[in-house]
């Protein structure tokens, strides 16, 4: 019993191997579509129990960001070209903003306080699209899913909120301020990656990214030693972010001569 068993885990993890966009290895057990049903069910689970800005400025802002991001990740991933993406700003104080699978978008107005430009918010958005099209909510919940021989996915997302459910939605990508643990320091610095390439070919300027995670570095309070984190220091972040400008500035200069000059303004 017990070797058929491990024949069968081995055999799951073997199958289950993809490849994300930079070329990680990854475990990918559910289906993109059961993912996307999870994230919709997470995004409509927020949609009532959280406050929902109203604002019209904030909203066509936001909107205008995505709105120029999101054929450009159409372009680099045609697979995500069927999503249709929804987009709500949430009225909370924390400097959060996140994407679910099935194309939900979701951010703080407190990134307002940190993102100082469209650019820097066009930084945090395309980071979070990183994470949804590098599949890392559906890698972490299926590795959560080996190591704990299954999550009852169905029954978490509904009632009240539970200590599993709240630790589904960190799998997924929820509930953690930008950078924070629902992901790992890997799937950190790729969706930094993935989302530098990202605004630079929508015409938002992948300087700026870096100029973001210095304000992050500005807010202060307690923080790990990076070895103690899951995530990457600002100033590790700054530096891979700079290591990759020269060929995102490149990027960059190409779309604003095509006329890709977004004109997003809060």
């Amino acid at each position: 019993m017990r070797k058929a068993l491990v024949a069968l885990i081995t055999f799951i993890l073997i199958t289950a191997c993809a490849t994300s966009p930079t070329g990680r290895k990854q475990l990918i057990l559910f289906p993109e579509s059961q993912m996307a049903e999870m994230g919709s069910a997470a995004f409509a689970s927020m949609k009532k129990s959280q406050t929902i800005d109203t604002n019209r400025r904030h909203n066509q802002y936001v909107n205008c960001i995505v709105n120029s991001m999101i054929p450009e990740l159409n372009k680099m991933a045609p697979d995500m070209r069927t999503t249709r993406w929804e987009t709500k700003v949430f009225v909370d104080d924390s400097p959060n903003a996140f994407a679910l699978p099935g194309g939900k978008i979701g951010v703080h107005t407190g990134m307002f306080k940190v993102a100082d430009n469209p650019s820097q918010l066009a930084a945090v958005i395309g980071h979070e699209i990183g994470h949804v099209w590098a599949r890392h909510g559906n890698a972490r919940v299926s590795n959560q899913y080996v190591s704990s021989a299954g999550l009852q996915l169905a029954s978490v997302l509904a009632g009240e909120p539970t200590t599993e459910k709240q630790q589904l939605l960190n799998l997924l990508g929820v509930g953690t301020q930008l950078g924070g643990l629902a992901f790992s320091r890997e799937d950190e610095s790729e969706a930094d990656e993935i989302g530098l390439e990202l605004m630079a070919r929508a015409g938002f300027d992948p300087a700026e990214s870096v100029e973001l995670w210095r304000n992050m570095s500005k807010m202060g309070g307690s923080k790990p030693p990076e070895l103690l984190s899951t995530h990457p220091a600002n100033e590790t972040r700054i530096r891979d972010l700079k290591s990759k400008m020269v060929e995102a500035q490149k990027i960059y200069q190409q779309a604003r001569a095509q006329g890709k000059k977004p004109s997003c303004h809060l």
